[in-house]
């Protein structure tokens, strides 16, 4: 048996019958041209056993083509009765003696195949109208066809333009400092993946594009290569960015044992979906005891999931850089930031403000008892040269609630 037809390639079928039944001709099906072959891809036979879904044959010689050229008419009564069409491999394998054609066009103006049916006797009754109506199915086609072509097209698409990357090992990774506000000494970094510029797309929505063709956990596992690779040349930790799907595999698993785990800080974001977080946590746990340190990354962007929080136990949690810009005109931002902190070190959590861009911002962070911080304010991200030596850093007491 074949493969389980599609919703869509079901609702080609129903169109093909109504061609057949129409018609009463022996077999009606939708072909797909790729320039070089002609693809039968729904097919509905009086003969399924012979003729059926799947089936390839020369574009350049089939009846379709020749009809696309005009060198023979869309429509064909008796094939006997045309020199051209005699000539054709189908007139002899499978003896087609009738024939009908309509091109199949998406609205973009490109042809996507033929709608077609024809006959193992001649016709004399075949005429334009047969034609008319084969092209008001193949119109019908055209418009199911069209959305999973488009979504063919886009998955093509970003895996032609993601294979060099992938080929090459990975994104550029690029590392920005993260300080200890009581102090300004640097602590850690965080790596961030750079894909091309021309693309113009943050990294999140690669990583996401790349997930959609499944493509997402490959990706992932190569940032994280790269962003480990950074552990030699630089002191104090790295953290890393990983969604909870590419953690919990297998492969990052192994990754993970390879490295100086006291040294990383894994990122998982606010945002991401957990399907199971009790195989997160089990997947967590061993390198968690070996010194690995979680963050949940993108903290009061929305409030979107305080139990992600309160399920996974973090030890770091990174405010959104949307509640820190201007938080030192904004007491409402301020507030906010303070009530964060109050709550993550309740729990025992280190708190790291992200998106700091001014030294007044970094100053009413420190005033609010946010740990650490990052952004422009103390470098952007860069080569691991440009980073500054990691200086020890003397605990300071944590704010605790009121």
């Amino acid at each position: 048996m074949g493969r389980e037809r599609s919703a869509a390639e079901q609702q080609i079928a129903e169109l093909l019958q109504t061609a057949r039944a129409s018609l009463r001709l022996s077999v009606a099906f939708l072909s797909r041209l790729d320039g070089t072959t002609q693809h039968l891809e729904v097919v509905e036979s009086s003969l399924p056993l012979i003729f059926r879904d799947g089936i390839t044959q020369k574009q350049e010689t089939s009846f379709c083509q020749a009809i696309l050229d005009g060198r023979l008419p869309a429509v064909i009564p008796d094939v006997k009765n045309n020199r051209l069409a005699m000539t054709l491999p189908a007139a002899r394998i499978p003896r087609i003696r009738s024939y009908v054609s309509a091109p199949v066009v998406l609205s973009d103006g490109s042809l996507y195949g033929t709608f077609c049916a024809f006959g193992f006797t001649s016709d004399k009754e075949l005429a334009d109208r047969d034609q008319a109506l084969m092209g008001v199915l193949a119109s019908a086609a055209s418009v199911i066809i069209e959305p999973e072509v488009r979504s063919q097209a886009r998955r093509n698409e970003i895996g032609e333009r993601l294979a060099p990357v992938i080929a090459d090992g990975g994104p550029v990774v690029a590392l920005q400092p993260i300080v200890d506000l009581a102090t300004g000494h640097r602590i850690g970094a965080e790596a961030l993946s750079r894909f091309p510029a021309q693309w113009g797309m943050a990294p999140d929505v690669v990583f996401e594009q790349a997930h959609s063709i499944g493509l997402g956990h490959q990706l992932e596992l190569l940032a994280l290569q790269r962003a480990a690779e950074h552990l030699d040349r630089v002191d104090g930790y790295i953290a890393m960015n990983v969604s909870p799907a590419t953690l919990i595999t297998p492969e990052c698993g192994r990754l993970l044992g390879r490295l100086p785990l006291p040294r990383v800080v894994l990122e998982l974001s606010e945002h991401d979906r957990v399907e199971d977080y009790e195989t997160l946590k089990t997947t967590l746990a061993p390198f968690r005891a070996e010194g690995l340190r979680l963050a949940i990354d993108d903290v009061g962007a929305g409030f979107s999931s305080l139990r992600h929080i309160v399920v996974t136990a973090p030890d770091v949690i990174k405010i959104d850089r949307s509640i820190v810009a201007g938080l030192d005109t904004d007491p409402v931002l301020a507030k906010l930031v303070q009530s964060l902190v109050e709550f993550g070190h309740g729990c025992g959590v280190t708190v790291v403000a992200e998106g700091v861009e001014t030294a007044g911002e970094a100053a009413v962070l420190r005033t609010l008892g946010v740990d650490d911080g990052q952004g422009w304010h103390f470098g952007r991200p860069g080569a691991p040269e440009a980073l500054s030596d990691v200086r020890p850093v003397i605990p300071s007491p944590r704010s605790q609630p009121a």
